[in-house]
């Protein structure tokens, strides 16, 4: 799955949601919290982290690609 940027960034939970994978912020907030989403491999527990053009998501087997 890819997300296109329509800005310069996209948060982390925001791009959760953009892609189908969570329902709602507070879904985002609590999945990134317990630790099941990936960004470039590595675990990251902040919902407001900036993702960025090449980025790359993975959440319960699902990749989101960012690109501009």
């Amino acid at each position: 799955m890819k997300i296109t940027l329509k800005d310069e960034f996209i948060k982390l939970g925001q791009a959760l949601k953009a892609a189908g994978l969570v329902e709602s912020g507070a879904e985002a907030k609590e999945v990134i919290q317990e630790g099941k989403v990936l960004v470039n491999g590595e675990v990251e527990s902040r919902r407001g982290k900036k993702l960025y053009a090449g980025d790359l998501v993975t959440f319960n087997g699902e990749e989101i690609k960012i690109k501009d």
